[in-house]
């Protein structure tokens, strides 16, 4: 979000104003190009829309068409031909809209690349069944529907390999290439090479104080790291403004860990947990939306917690099922193939690791 549509006090660190990054990029292209789309999974395959690159051009009255579906609840807006322009699920934040078609790749690590014409945002309150009646949301669609001003997606690709620094009005960086950790002095490649516990405060090398007053301190050593749930943390919290908790069990908002996120009351499982045996891997995927948090347990030695959290994007060209997160194997956040592919369909690793699924 920019500095003016930002909500709740940032006692410590400084208020990011974000510039455009879109045009120009490396890791993001708003021009959907025609060999890609010609590529791209049919329900991504969508011509680029121009009536929609301005906030809320195209829907007129008569011309949309609001939808309740089930499991999860939520609500649609379908446009004058019935195509869904945006998604809104009862309890959550995350909102998906369509806009402009984007490719996100990371081609130092992977050939795979994310067409799509989802942009995920934040809006400032849970929706609930009627929601596109109330004032604040009528405000909040009217900004943001055909905007290309940063959403989630754009900001987790500003965190990858060799994305560059990028810094507020009074020069602190606050996006970049970021590392997964520190390098574990008693660990090897392939086993604990690198330490976790990295937050978003340790990536941007200042004092955040959360909401409860608890104040954490960076760890020089942690500089420009971020572990799996630490990027979701500087993702939703610190970028989009999603409230944070501290730890765990202090504060009110986004667990620290990626089983707090995955056993805590926010938003809407839309994979329920069942437990984290490889019985328990789900039997239907297809319910994922682009913007879910998805749930992973990889390592048998963490016990009854799930231990890896990532950020749903949708297909890439390819058909596959595609998320992003910050793993060791990487060192940092990542769609490659290092340490297993970033797929959720098939039988790959993180296929099989698979528990479950949040829309915040």
């Amino acid at each position: 979000m920019s500095a003016k549509t930002k909500r709740g006090p940032r006692p410590v660190l400084h208020a990011v104003t974000v510039i455009s990054l879109l045009a120009g990029s490396a890791y993001l292209t708003v021009e959907l190009r025609k060999d890609e789309q010609a590529k791209a999974p049919a329900v991504q395959a969508v011509t680029d829309n121009p009536a929609l690159r301005s906030s809320g051009a195209g829907i007129k009255n008569g011309e949309q068409r609001w939808e309740r579906l089930q499991n999860p609840d939520r609500t649609l807006l379908r446009g004058a031909d019935g195509e869904v322009l945006a998604s809104f699920t009862d309890g959550a934040r995350t909102a998906t809209l369509t806009g402009p078609s984007r490719t996100f790749t990371e081609p130092a690590t992977t050939k795979s690349r994310v067409v799509t014409e989802d942009w995920v945002r934040l809006m400032p309150y849970q929706w609930k069944k009627g929601a596109e009646k109330e004032k604040w949301f009528k405000d909040w669609f009217k900004e943001f529907f055909g905007s290309e001003e940063d959403d989630l997606f754009a900001m987790a690709f500003q965190y990858v390999d060799q994305a560059p620094v990028k810094k507020d009005d009074e020069g602190v960086p606050y996006a970049g290439d970021a590392n997964f950790g520190p390098i574990n002095p008693n660990g090897s490649p392939g086993n604990d090479y690198r330490l976790e516990e990295s937050d978003f405060f340790d990536y941007l090398g200042m004092p955040y104080t959360f909401r409860n007053g608890t104040t954490m301190q960076p760890r020089p050593e942690r500089a420009r790291s971020m572990d799996c749930s630490g990027f979701i943390r500087t993702v939703f919290g610190y970028r989009a403004r999603y409230p944070l908790m501290a730890t765990d069990t202090l504060g009110d908002g986004l667990p620290r860990t990626a089983n707090g996120m995955a056993r805590s009351d926010r938003g809407t499982d839309i994979i329920e947990l069942k437990g984290i045996t490889p019985a328990d891997r789900p039997k239907n995927i297809d319910v994922l939306q682009p913007g879910d948090l998805v749930f992973f347990k990889l390592d048998q030695r963490t016990k009854q917690r799930l231990d890896h959290v990532g950020l749903y994007l949708g297909h890439d060209t390819d058909g596959h099922k595609i998320f992003v997160s910050s793993r060791e194997e990487a060192n940092g956040p990542t769609i490659g193939d290092k340490g297993g592919t970033s797929r959720l369909d098939g039988n790959g690793y993180y296929a099989t690791t698979l528990r479950s699924a949040k829309r915040l």
